[in-house]
């Protein structure tokens, strides 16, 4: 059986917090009707296709560029580089790599880049669900530390509130200085 492994990231748009990749190889028996584009599930169904990705997955890695890392290499290069980053980080390596996107990771494996492969491939769309999950996720827990920017409602995309608190208190450690944010 050749092991297919899909990349994808989350959080190319927000102004604050890490562009989060995830990587994932999935069994023959995976129940893929749980998947889809993460944008297009609701946080119930992409909380449960989460944990059983996480159960039944052949290997999966999560890859994090942080936000001083974004404005040093600027958010292109920084999605790449969460990409890669989720590859190295599974435990297997695949036969073969499909991106979501026009672009591929510096990765040594045979790798294809999948413009929208988010709709279409599945091994994709559980590494969306993964990226987007484990992101939102930190988001949430980094408000507990700093509640001044409400970042477990925004996730750090750049919302009136979220731009009006930047306004208020200055940007924080994990803005991204290199991006428009007021």
């Amino acid at each position: 059986m050749k092991l297919v492994c899909g990349i994808d990231e989350a959080g190319r748009g927000p102004i604050a917090g890490p562009v989060t990749a995830g990587a994932v190889i999935l069994p023959k028996d995976f129940p893929f009707w749980i998947l889809d584009d993460s944008k297009k599930l609701n946080q119930k169904k992409r909380d449960a296709a989460f944990s059983i990705t996480l159960e039944k997955a052949v290997a999966y890695g999560l890859g994090w560029v942080w936000p001083s890392e974004i404005d040093s290499i600027n958010i292109h290069n920084a999605s790449l580089l969460a990409m890669k980053r989720a590859y190295c980080g599974l435990k297997i390596k695949a036969d073969y790599v499909l991106v979501d996107g026009k672009f591929i990771p510096d990765i040594d494996e045979q790798i294809s880049a999948i413009v929208k492969g988010d709709l279409k491939i599945r091994e994709i769309q559980a590494a969306s669900i993964l990226a987007k999950t484990a992101r939102d996720r930190w988001m949430i827990r980094y408000a507990w530390i700093d509640p001044r920017y409400g970042f477990e409602k925004h996730k750090g995309y750049p919302t009136k509130y979220h731009r009006q608190k930047c306004r208020e208190f200055g940007v924080s450690y994990i803005h991204r200085k290199s991006f428009k944010i007021l």
